[in-house]
Formats: structure tokens, sequence, C-alpha cells
């Protein structure tokens, strides 16, 4: 109960009410294995009152016009799942269709809750809408760290400054956090709310999540080769990020899950867990996490530097958007984008150091390649992202190196790093049809 009750973090300092709990889902969109679910439960069960879950749609009506539409497919997947799980444990599920300042309110208030939890983001929106709702409302509003194995207030009161500092902190604290998940139970109260909904937007002959497909492909298959993952023709990646970005699958399952295999684990433990866990708390701890004063001193002061280099090339939203630039490999990549929604990792640090390359500002392209990740990858819009563009453009988790121009002091990456680590013209041929670059 101690790492539960760790979790949580007050948001106001209101007393509850006797009334319904509410589970305000954001970030985790899941059911099973979710802390802030079995949190929100446990006082339900505590006090005698029912349970729901509502989701608060953002005005995502808009979504599908202003994102790929396997992101939008992905997203209405992922809800539809929430949905029949919730209603196979008899848990009230209701999406609220307006603005959430307006509609969040009045759906407490008409529902009589008497407590209100939700889930954790670090991401500046979230953080101001929860604030602004714990300041209007009457109820408590409580925080729960479901997405981080470790909570990220307990794993470090800091940014961090990389991996290395990080890392300690967290695998101290694992045996406290990496523990089983208790099941929920079927709820055997009933609430109901009459107010306006959207859940006739789940509606509709969608696909189903693939979730556990996905996960078993990679348990099986994809896992044992891990050590492949730098190349990006093989198929040695996880393929999991969309899934932990939504908050369709818990990274503490797949880490219990992975610990019980017979095969070499760690890198991929590191990936998941201390990486993943350190983008977050750049994100908790750096409000600028998306511009460029968000990156460390050293690497503002070499890009202002060198600010005004000349260009080889410089490119436009709309070029880089169409893969049209004179570098094959990075059409591939963003063709690859585009196409699946997916980016190899290795390929996505190559496709955003070269933004930076070719536009005529840092500022520029930090707003080209978020842009380009939120629009396109299935995990984008995601601390994940924010900081793997901070760290491609802006040395955030990384050192000075050798001085270059455009570049100053940030790490450099060419098309014949490519070629030295694997096939770059099988890729692109993959992806472009074509493989001049031989």
């Amino acid at each position: 109960m101690y790492s539960l009750r760790s979790r949580t973090k007050k948001l106001n300092q209101h007393s509850p009410f006797i009334g319904p709990i509410v589970y305000w889902m954001q970030r985790d969109m899941r059911i099973e294995d979710n802390w802030a679910l079995i949190y929100a439960q446990s006082l339900s069960l505590e006090t005698s009152q029912p349970l729901i879950i509502m989701y608060s749609l953002f005005n995502l009506f808009e979504l599908e016009k202003n994102v790929a539409p396997h992101i939008a497919l992905r997203f209405k997947q992922g809800l539809r799942k929430v949905q029949q799980d919730a209603d196979a444990l008899n848990i009230p599920f209701y999406l609220l269709p307006l603005d959430p300042v307006q509609s969040i309110p009045l759906f407490l208030s008409t529902v009589n809750a008497g407590q209100c939890i939700t889930d954790f983001s670090p991401l500046k929106e979230a953080r101001t809408l929860k604030s602004t709702l714990a300041n209007m409302l009457s109820i408590p509003l409580i925080e729960v760290d479901a997405h981080n194995i470790v909570p990220i207030w307990i794993a470090s009161d800091k940014q961090e400054w990389g991996a290395y500092t990080l890392r300690p902190k967290i695998h101290r604290l694992l045996s406290t956090y990496l523990e089983p998940y208790p099941l929920l139970v079927k709820q055997t109260m009933s609430v109901e709310y009459k107010g306006p909904t959207a859940n006739n937007w789940l509606q509709g002959e969608e696909s189903s999540l693939p979730l556990e497909k996905d996960l078993q492909s990679f348990l099986v298959t994809r896992l044992p080769n891990y050590h492949l993952r730098n190349d990006p023709n093989q198929q040695a990646t996880s393929g999991l990020s969309s899934y932990f970005h939504y908050g369709h699958l818990s990274t503490q399952t797949v880490a219990l899950k992975v610990n019980q295999l017979p095969y070499e684990k760690e890198s991929f433990l590191e990936e998941m867990i201390v990486r993943k866990e350190l983008a977050d708390n750049f994100c908790y701890y750096n409000p600028m996490y998306d511009t460029m004063e968000g990156f460390p001193d050293w690497a503002k002061k070499t890009l202002k530097k060198h600010r005004l280099d000349p260009r080889d090339y410089t490119y436009s939203l709309a070029q880089f958007r169409q893969g049209v630039t004179h570098d094959e490999a990075w059409n591939a990549c963003q063709l690859q984008l585009v196409k699946t929604g997916f980016m190899h990792g290795y390929m996505r640090m190559y496709w955003a150091k070269k933004i930076l390359e070719w536009t005529p500002s840092p500022e520029e392209a930090l707003m080209i390649a978020n842009t380009l990740n939120d629009t396109y990858q299935l995990d984008g819009r995601d601390p994940n992202g924010y900081t793997g563009t901070a760290w491609a453009i802006g040395g955030v988790h990384d050192r000075p190196w050798q001085e270059r121009p455009v570049f100053g002091m940030i790490r450099f990456m060419n098309a014949l790093g490519l070629k030295r680590k694997f096939d770059i013209g099988a890729y692109i041929r993959r992806w472009t049809g074509t493989g001049l670059l031989e």
C-alpha cells in the first residue's frame, strides 16, 4: 500500500464529499494495470461509493483533421477497448465532448462526485488544465503517477543531467515499485450520468487495437534479437512505444513479463525504464522542454555562435513534410513516418539532426521537428518525442562534441555514418523505391 499511496499527489486541499469517485482518465488509457484506477477503486470500496470513469475529448473531434489518419484510428481503437473493458467490470465510462474547463466541473457536479482522481502527465497543457480545475473544484483533485514505474516526484526532485544521474536513483527504488498489480473487482453499485456525452463517437467499424498481437510478437520474436535494434532493416525494436504513449500498455506490466524470460534483457529495460522516465523527468522539471530555452547553457551558447553560419541547403516545413530534400536517406525516414506512423529510433536521430542542418535557425528546426513528429508519429505529442528532438538539436542529456559549422558543439551525424552501420541502401529502396546512396 505504501507504493500506491506514494504515487499520489493532492492538487488542492479540499476535503472529500460523500459521493461517487470519478477517475478522470487522461494519459493512461487502459483499465487493466492502471495505478490511478486501482487507487480510485480503493477509495470507492473504502467509502462504499460507486466508481465512474470519465475521459474528456479536449475537442478532439478536430483530431482527425489535425493529425495523420493512423493516429486518429489508434486513438479511437484505444478508447473503444477502454469502454469494453470498463463495461466488463460494470464501471460506467463516459466521453465528454466539450471544453474540459466547462464539461468536467459540470460532470462532477451532476453526478455529485465526492473525489476526482486523475493520472499524471508532465506536459504543459495537461498540467495547466489540472491546475485550473483544481482551483475551480470544491472536491479533492488527486493525481496518480500511473505511467512511470517509479513515480516522477519520488525518483528525483530536480531535472537530471542524463541517464547516468537518474539510473542509480531508479535502480535503488525498483524493488519497491516494480510489483505485480492488484486486480480490479467488478462493481456492484450503479450510477448514471444523463448529461451530454460523446460515447457515440466510438461507434463504427474500426479494427480492434492490435496490442496483444504486437506484445506477443515482441516477447517471442523481437526481444531475442534486441541486440540488432540499431539496424532499421531488422525487426528488432519493441514496436511498443505508441502503446506506452497512449497508456494502452503499462511499462510495469512489460517489465514484469520480460523479467520472466531467459533472454538478455538489460538493454531493453534500460531503454524502457531509465530512458523513458528520464524523458518524463526532463519535461516535468523543465517547462521550456519544447523551446530552445530548454537547452543546456553550453548548447544555447554554441548554437547562437553558429546561428549565421551558411547552410548548404535550406527547406521549408512543406518540403520537409513531403520528403523532397536532396538526401535520399532523410527522405526515406520521412516517407516511412508518413506511411506508417513509425520511424526507427536510430533514423529519427539522423532525421532531426539534418533538420537542424537545413533550417535557418535552431528555433525553426525544433519547431519543424516537433510539428512533423506530432503530426505523423504514433508516439508523438509525448515526452519521449520532445526529449528526443531536444537531444538531437539542443544537446539535452548529451555533452559538447567537436565544433563544426551550423552544429557548433552539438553531436553531428551524416549519411556516411549510416553506411558504416547498416545497409542504408536497402532502407532507402524500401521506402523510396530507389537506392542511389550505395
